[in-house]
């Protein structure tokens, strides 16, 4: 029997790694002579960096950067076995979790510290930079990813602002004039998981500000000033890259990659996938399974789990998601059997859903060696719920 576990991190708790080395000795103790395959997966947040080194044979490096809050945080990236490309994980420098949970407030968190990170990796002669933006602590427009490369933000007067999203409401001006030349010569793949775009009802500060720390009116002030910034920006670039998909991610810092640089935004889980080769490993495997920290109304917006079902259900190879929680609306979808420590099956997700020729119920062939689903085992266990605390960007 040969089994594929990839599943993402548990956020706060284990990372992509340790939970499909915890897979793989739950299936040994059912099924000893199992051949198993630990694939960690990421979708461009914690642990991007992790599975993409893990794939190419590559190498970790360290950077003292400054944090979310400006004190300083030992932060990892990573090169590529074939040493031609970095890997950075916004997460390391301005993760949520580097803020203790009663200091979080977004108007005054910073992206400054991936912006090194990114200078880091230039420093190393590399030019060719994939960008992991989820699990953010800030709300900045990314700009202070952009002061870390030479741009300064200014106000009426000229002075310079001070770092976060607060600030922005004040933006007059945007000189360009410093920004590091070689980020043109650059080329920058970024793994966006979410499509929000910077403002509005569905823009960064609406959908992400609260698990941030932002009340429903800070929220508003903080829309208000990445208004401001996305007009101010369009100006001094001549790019509108308000509405792009993804530019709401990463408090908006897929804008501000989208403003200044030559950046292109990617589903990051189709980044990971592709880089592992996961396509032709699921060919030929018996089952599948993945899991995340929370499955809710996020995960089909292009989370780990989706990506990786996607792929099996290609090759007809059923698939199981393991989760530590599931959103509320979820578990009352699921019906009143469901519990968190039940699997169950999922709803239809778009046009063919997941569950499709070997991967639903009707279509499923059972592969040999495996027990056949009873009850409330279902083949896709993928929940769709809604929930605002899952740390997405």
């Amino acid at each position: 029997m040969r089994i594929i576990v990839a599943p993402d991190s548990f956020k706060g708790s284990v990372s992509a790694l340790g939970v499909a080395e915890a897979m793989e000795r739950g299936i040994h103790a059912v099924f000893p002579t199992a051949e198993v395959f630990k694939v960690p997966i990421a979708d461009g947040g914690e642990g991007t960096v992790e599975a993409l080194v893990a794939a190419t044979g590559g190498q970790l490096r360290h950077t003292e950067v400054r944090g979310p809050l400006g004190s300083p945080v030992h932060a990892h990236w990573g090169v590529s076995g074939d040493g031609a490309t970095a890997f950075i994980e916004m997460a390391s420098a301005s993760g949520l979790p580097l803020v203790p949970k009663e200091l979080r407030d977004p108007r005054f968190t910073s992206t400054y510290g991936t912006g090194q990170l990114m200078q880091a990796a230039l420093d190393a002669g590399l030019r060719k930079l994939v960008i992991g933006i989820g699990g953010s602590a800030t709300n900045d427009g990314g700009t202070g990813m952009a002061r870390a490369l030479g741009i300064r933000f200014l106000d009426a007067a000229g002075a310079d602002l001070p770092e976060g999203g607060g600030a922005l409401a004040r933006l007059a001006r945007i000189d360009l004039s410093g920004l590091d030349p070689r980020v043109a010569e650059a080329s920058l793949l970024v793994a966006c998981d979410v499509d929000n775009p910077l403002c509005g009802p569905r823009g960064a500060s609406a959908v992400y500000g609260p698990q941030k720390g932002a009340t429903p009116e800070l929220v508003t002030e903080l829309d208000a000033a990445l208004s401001v910034f996305a007009r101010v920006a369009a100006d001094a670039t001549g790019r509108d890259m308000a509405t792009a998909s993804g530019a709401g991610a990463a408090g908006g810092l897929g804008a501000g990659l989208l403003f200044f640089t030559p950046a292109s935004l990617r589903p990051g889980v189709a980044i990971v996938l592709e880089t592992t080769g996961f396509d032709a490993l699921v060919k030929d495997a018996d089952l599948v399974i993945t899991g995340e920290g929370r499955t809710d109304f996020q995960t089909a917006m292009g989370k780990a789990p989706v990506g990786v079902a996607a792929v099996a259900k290609r090759h007809g190879v059923p698939v199981l998601c393991l989760s530590g929680g599931a959103g509320r609306r979820g578990r009352r979808r699921a019906g009143p059997r469901h519990r968190r420590s039940r699997q169950h099956r999922a709803p239809a997700h778009g046009a063919g859903g997941l569950h499709g020729p070997g991967s639903g119920p009707a279509g499923s062939r059972r592969r040999p060696g495996l027990p056949p689903a009873q009850g409330g085992s279902g083949a896709a266990v993928i929940a769709k719920g809604k929930s605002a605390t899952d740390e997405g960007c």
